[in-house]
């Protein structure tokens, strides 16, 4: 099995990598900033909050764009200030999590649906819709800790990582950003789905959050490749990027909860490039 190698480390916990502009720019829970760093390992800090960042994208007029965790909402930068432009407090509970914006500027965004941090109770969420003007509205109901999305090129399939329910579940997604025809992309029993990514040929890189691995999925569930990350780090988000597409990105780290600096974005070169959104 090919390993990653270490471009970037000393991090709280970075995560919701996005490939822009020829950087990778990701959130770091713990450090409350947004980060993008270059190819050759540089990292600049580009936002820093009061309160913990997530799920990043950009708009169609280039603003980027922020989930706020604990506030539950996405933000959106001018001129380097943030700003609310979504509130989707109302429709979730405990934190929102990661997004993904579709090529028109809507937006889906994932939730908790329970308080991780005191051991609570799973329960399951809502998966909810931003509208180009910040509108919001239910698009999925009864989901289970929903997590990583990835949308195919053409902008009519959303898949969804379930980190709660062991799998990826994929919609059909209509003009006005509807979600139907549910179902079950993959089932991954033996981990919990975190970030994700879509290559080339439909297939989904999955970071396992429980395992030191990222897993190259085929719908259906068939695991086609595997590659291991460094020792003692776990797996939390994955991205495809650099200049050919080609160059996978792992967010790692031993833990999810708040504890030394050992977050790090490790990387491989694989044989597909990226494709979809983000």
């Amino acid at each position: 099995m090919r390993a990653t190698t270490v471009l970037a480390e000393d991090l709280g916990f970075p995560e919701g990598p996005r490939w822009h502009q020829g950087r990778l720019w990701f959130s770091d829970f713990h450090d409350q900033r947004v980060r993008a760093l270059s190819p050759d390992g540089a990292i600049e800090t580009v936002l820093q909050l009061a309160e913990s960042p997530s799920g990043l994208g950009w708009s169609p007029e280039g603003d980027l764009l922020v989930v706020a965790m604990e506030r539950r909402a996405v933000l959106r930068v001018r001129d380097g200030e943030p700003e609310v432009f979504a509130d989707v407090a109302g429709l979730t509970s405990v934190r929102a999590n990661d997004m993904v914006v579709d090529a028109g500027g809507g937006a889906y965004v994932s939730s908790f649906g329970f308080d991780l941090f005191t051991g609570a109770t799973p329960e399951p969420t809502v998966l909810v819709r931003v509208e180009p003007d910040g509108t919001t509205r239910v698009a999925a109901p009864d989901v289970h800790f929903p997590n990583g999305m990835v949308l195919s090129d053409d902008g009519r399939t959303l898949v969804v990582a379930e980190t709660y329910a062991a799998r990826l579940t994929a919609f059909d997604v209509a003009e006005d950003g509807s979600l139907s025809g549910r179902r079950v992309f993959a089932e991954l029993p033996e981990v919990a789905p975190d970030g994700i990514c879509l290559d080339a040929e439909g297939q989904v890189w999955v970071a396992t959050a429980r395992t030191p691995e990222v897993l190259r999925v085929r719908e259906g569930g068939e695991v086609t490749d595997r590659v291991a990350v460094g020792s003692g780090s776990l797996s939390y988000a994955c991205m495809l990027g650099g200049e050919d597409g080609r160059t996978l990105f792992v967010c790692t780290a031993p833990s999810w909860k708040p504890g030394p600096r050992e977050g790090r974005i490790e990387v491989v070169q694989v044989d597909v490039g990226r494709a979809g959104r983000p």
